[in-house]
């Protein structure tokens, strides 16, 4: 796309972002959707090849079945063009590709007698949400599901290599029991994973029912044939789940479960979005200079967490989408009404700015460097963090009132490590307990954080 093009464009995702969402444009562009209607289209008319109980269709040869699906393989965006120049006549979609294909067929010896059975007893919409659940399933496959292995596979190398390194917690923005950071960073792991797992476990049905779901020109047609087995045994060899019971639409609810996962994705995301943005505002992070970058028009010693920033609006860009499609998509008045068609459109959009999160989430985190100094800064400055560890051998002990102790001793109070230590040398407690309390400091006090981390 040209410069100039760019800057014409209404969407950021055709304009300043169009490079970034490239490995979507082949499946959710409207050449992507044409083509995905025209293997659905020829696939059926195979399938119908196929059933020795459609007297009328002889069964293709192998070079004619060749030829059919050649039409996919090979499908240029000026084929798309041309389907969309007789839209322009018939003023339907789908009308356009049955029409489009007849076209490619109607020269053809053996396929040429065949015209009638494309498109047979097929109302649009089973070629439509057959074609999107293609869309879905190959944008899941090839797209969405690498790039989140991709950052998973990130934040577990900066789990394993900040496994022992102890940072301060905050609950409530408050100072807490420490951690380390490669624990926290684990976490996220741990989440993503399940997530993941969720997103590629979701089964996307499909159906291929006629008119209002009950077969009615199926069986006018053919009464003998076994419909309901027939489209199920197609649907399946799509590669998707079979939707036996339908209005005229197949209910997308599948799409429903897809758009909810990716939403919870992109929300994990967010959150670590911001946190790492805080850990950067703390110092606890520091981010690689890159030669001839400003960070602000006013202040040159600026080196904003942009990336961050960026990924975390695209996420949100995309979760408002996916969630108004999860709550719209599987609503329709009656039978069928056109609401979902449009709203359907604009499935490469939520995916595109979710592509744009993630690769500007990855961005950031390369530049990221732990701050050792910094953090061992703010552990130093908080060993009140060690009341819990010290109440809780006491409570062990039978020691009377630990936590009031406790509190009375370091709620709202300066504690230092002096005065910590003058505390516990006070305690009668076994003096090997005593000594472990002795010893310990705000930056030993992370528990199983390392191990938890390494597990990841």
């Amino acid at each position: 796309m040209s410069v100039e093009a760019q800057l014409l464009a209404l969407s950021p995702l055709d304009g300043r972002y169009a490079g970034k969402v490239d490995a979507l444009r082949p499946i959710f562009s409207e050449y992507g959707l044409i083509r995905a209607r025209v293997k659905v289209e020829v696939e059926w008319l195979l399938a119908l090849a196929a059933e020795p109980g459609i007297v009328e269709l002889a069964p293709f040869s192998d070079a004619a079945a060749a030829r059919l699906r050649a039409l996919v393989d090979t499908l240029t965006p000026a084929d798309a063009a041309r389907v969309k120049e007789i839209e322009r006549t018939t003023n339907h979609d789908v009308k356009a590709v049955e029409y489009f294909i007849k076209e490619r067929l109607k020269d053809d010896a053996e396929l040429g007698p065949a015209l009638e059975f494309v498109h047979f007893a097929c109302t649009s919409e089973d070629i439509n949400n057959l074609s999107y659940a293609l869309m879905l399933n190959e944008a899941r496959q090839y797209v969405l599901l690498p790039k989140l292995d991709e950052l998973i596979q990130k934040l577990r190398a900066m789990a394993h290599e900040h496994a022992a390194l102890p940072m301060l917690s905050r609950t409530h923005g408050q100072t807490a029991s420490p951690t380390t950071v490669g624990k926290e960073i684990a976490n996220v792991v741990a989440r993503l994973q399940r997530q993941g797992e969720t997103l590629a476990a979701a089964r996307m049905p499909g159906k291929i029912n006629g008119a209002v779901g009950n077969y009615n020109a199926h069986v006018a047609s053919y009464p003998d044939i076994d419909w309901p087995a027939f489209s199920e045994r197609f649907v399946h060899s799509l590669g998707l789940n079979w939707q036996p019971y339908t209005t005229q639409i197949e209910p997308h609810d599948g799409i429903a479960e897809i758009c909810d996962a990716q939403r919870r994705i992109d929300t994990i995301a967010i959150d670590l979005c911001r946190d790492v943005w805080g850990y950067i505002s703390l110092g606890y992070f520091k981010q690689a200079l890159k030669a001839g970058e400003v960070g602000s028009s006013t202040m040159p010693h600026k080196v904003n967490p942009i990336d961050f920033e960026n990924a975390e609006g695209n996420f949100g860009i995309a979760n408002a989408l996916f969630e108004h499609f999860a709550a719209k998509l599987p609503i329709s008045r009656w039978q069928r009404d056109l609401t979902d068609s449009t709203v359907l459109r604009a499935l490469g959009t939520a995916f595109g700015h979710a592509l744009i999160g993630f690769d500007a989430l990855l961005r950031g985190l390369g530049k990221l460097s732990a701050n050792p100094q910094r953090l061992a800064e703010d552990l130093d400055a908080a060993w009140e963090v060690l009341a819990e560890a010290v109440q809780t051998v006491m409570r062990r002990h039978g020691l009377p009132n630990p936590y009031e102790q406790l509190k009375a001793l370091t709620r709202g109070q300066g504690i230092n490590e002096a005065s910590m230590r003058e505390f516990i040398g006070t305690l009668e407690l076994p003096a090997a307990d005593k000594q472990r309390l002795l010893d310990m400091t705000p930056g030993s006090y992370v528990g199983l954080a390392e191990k938890l981390a390494r597990e990841i």
